[in-house]
């Protein structure tokens, strides 16, 4: 529950990800966010390999900030560019959720 008690629905549209270099245990993630009010957001974050009893060899999400080298960091950027992430959008370039580009 956030501080201020108002729950933020949303939805992933598109998903760019990279392992880090060291690491094929851990798999850095870039998401595009559609919030339930209209707007698009970035969120990034990271799949590990689980190491705690429970989901020990599982793939489960961070818990803590990604820290990424900037090689990679630039790596996903590249690839959400290619996706049109960041391009500006029109109100007639709009298309519904799931629309092929």
């Amino acid at each position: 529950m956030p501080p201020d008690g108002v729950v933020i629905k949303y939805a992933v549209i598109d998903e760019v990800r990279t392992f880090q270099d060291s690491s094929r245990s851990k798999l850095l993630i870039m998401q595009l966010m559609q919030l339930d009010d209209g707007k698009r957001e970035v969120r990034v974050g990271y799949y590990i390999i689980g190491k705690l009893p429970k989901m020990k060899g599982k793939w489960v999400w961070g818990q803590y900030a990604a820290f990424i080298p900037l090689p990679v960091f630039r790596r996903l950027i590249n690839m959400a560019t290619r996706r049109g992430w960041f391009a500006p959008r029109t109100r007639q370039a709009k298309r519904p959720l799931g629309a092929l580009q």
